[in-house]
């Protein structure tokens, strides 16, 4: 799968998605073009998203900022010096306190090198992710959309994208899930792009903030 190299090939793949749907041209004229969102591809960015899963980005990124402020850099060793009371003063779930631990963990004591992971295909990267507890299909989307830039990704998993999907009348209001999976395949191989707009939309809508 291919990666989008930079913001000005970005705005041009956004032009091809208005012309593969018109109707996500109303974003681009209302919105101008949607940021080209960046993570860096580490342990910090992984975290974040982590507590990102099934809360607002506004609950996630406060419990983000209070680790933050806590241990200054959010590292595997860092997080580890941490007790679980400490993170549950960060506004870690008891849930996600064990998935960011086991996360840490398998860093620190060498079965999981992120960079070495970030070199290989989507597929490659999705199974080495998938079997650690705590992280699935959208956690890795997210990583590989936003850190990594593969050019083909849709997050069905994302309860925005899904939205947004529905609010811009690009299907039936009765449509599936699945549905909209068949429907975005009309952007490959350029499906994260479609959902960089669709981000757009439904974040703008809401005066909401992705870092």
């Amino acid at each position: 799968m291919k990666k989008t190299k930079n913001e000005a090939e970005f705005k041009l793949l956004c032009d091809w998605c208005t012309e593969k749907e018109p109707r996500l041209a109303s974003v681009i004229s209302e919105y101008d073009y949607p940021p080209f969102w960046h993570r860096d591809p580490n342990f910090a960015t992984l975290v974040l998203t982590i507590l990102e899963q099934q809360v607002s980005l506004a609950s996630a990124k406060a419990a983000y900022l209070k680790l933050l402020d806590r241990i200054e850099d959010v590292t595997p060793k860092n997080l580890l010096k941490l007790s679980d009371q400490e993170l549950r003063e960060c506004y870690f779930s008891r849930q996600k306190i064990q998935y960011t631990r086991i996360l840490a963990t398998e860093i620190v004591e060498g079965r999981l090198d992120l960079q070495q992971i970030n070199q290989l295909d989507e597929q490659h990267i999705r199974e080495k992710l998938i079997h650690l507890k705590g992280i699935g299909n959208w956690t890795v989307d997210m990583y590989v959309l936003m850190s990594l830039h593969f050019s083909d990704i849709f997050p069905p998993g994302d309860l925005a994208t899904i939205k947004a999907v529905y609010e811009l009348n690009l299907v039936p209001t009765e449509a599936s899930k699945e549905q909209i999976v068949e429907y975005m395949k009309r952007f490959s191989p350029y499906r994260s792009v479609a959902t960089y707009i669709l981000w757009h939309a439904y974040i703008e809508k809401r005066k909401l903030t992705l870092e």
